[in-house]
């Protein structure tokens, strides 16, 4: 990977990992979908701009109609479900936190390949998947056990900390449908047009549930800048920036960026919203980004732990 795609790369995970952030400070008084309908509108706009910028409007206006269809159903299992999904889940749990579980992606990625396009799987890439859930429920635990003391152990807050857990872990699981589905029913579309296109779908499924959901109350200067850099920063640059270092790059490298969001996720989270960045969620981010690296073949083993070990 050359220093630009480095550059690209890290600027890519400091933008994703803020969306955490923009989520945590929007979400309360937009409320969920009438956020993140703001959020894919504003996506879908900014990535309608950059593809008519680059082809006649007849082009990509053609294949649009002519698959709009897996578009619709893109824009639903990889923006609208899981956007939703993750901002329920930060009504709960710490914008740190929720990135991390975020990086839990590539394992369902993995295991849906398995189930639905039959790709093999073998034992170190299961022993990978299970050390990475063990890390999400190390870390949701930690998050449990820390708000609980912060809110003087309230009864409710357990069951609350893993309703958001299972949210962010069905969004993560929702990204791994869609990028399979994608691979399956998109082959033939270039991946500006895929965006752009399943973020208008997105803009489509959420438009009505958001505008029966508004706020009755103003929302506040702070929360619409929040969406707006949700929107523009987060979506629209951060889409461009990711298929322009996946044409550059390779698939590959570029999916990389999933190590590097938590740690952006959490140090926004720390730096802006003064959360409490404890050992124990260090710990719990270091299992998952261990067993993802290993679920995707990024490791070859264990770390820590010796072939000979292993053979026994």
């Amino acid at each position: 990977m050359s220093i630009v795609n480095l550059f690209q790369l890290v600027v890519l995970a400091a933008m994703w990992g803020a969306s955490f952030l923009f989520i945590r400070v929007g979400v309360a008084e937009f409320g969920v979908a009438p956020l993140m309908a703001v959020r894919v509108g504003i996506g879908a706009l900014f990535l309608v701009a950059m593809l008519l910028a680059r082809r006649p409007w007849t082009d990509t206006l053609s294949t649009m109609r002519r698959r709009a269809v897996p578009l619709f159903v893109v824009g639903i299992l990889n923006s609208a479900a899981p956007f939703c999904l993750f901002a329920f889940a930060e009504l709960t749990l710490s914008a740190g936190a929720t990135s991390v579980i975020n990086a839990t992606t590539p394992l369902w990625g993995a295991l849906v390949a398995y189930v639905w396009l039959k790709d093999r799987l073998t034992t170190m890439r299961t022993i990978g998947m299970a050390i990475g859930f063990a890390g999400v429920l190390l870390l949701v635990w930690n998050q449990i056990a820390t708000q609980g003391a912060q809110d003087g152990g309230a009864s409710a807050l357990p069951l609350r900390g893993l309703l958001a857990a299972a949210a962010a872990l069905a969004a993560s699981a929702l990204y791994g449908v869609a990028g399979n589905f994608a691979k399956q029913y998109l082959m033939d579309v270039d991946a500006t047009t895929n965006a752009a296109g399943s973020m208008i779908g997105a803009t489509i499924a959420l438009a009505p549930i958001a505008a029966m959901t508004w706020p009755a109350t103003p929302i506040s200067l702070h929360a619409w800048e929040a969406v707006i850099a949700l929107g523009v920063c987060c979506t629209g640059i951060a889409y461009f920036l990711y298929f322009g270092l996946v044409a550059s790059a390779g698939p590959a490298r570029a999916m990389t960026v999933t190590f590097v969001i938590p740690l952006f996720g959490i140090l926004w989270g720390a730096l802006f919203l003064g959360e409490h960045v404890s050992l124990a969620m260090m710990e719990g981010c270091a299992v998952v980004l261990a067993g993802t690296a290993l679920a995707t073949g990024v490791l070859k083993r264990v770390p820590f732990v010796g072939r000979k070990s292993l053979a026994r």
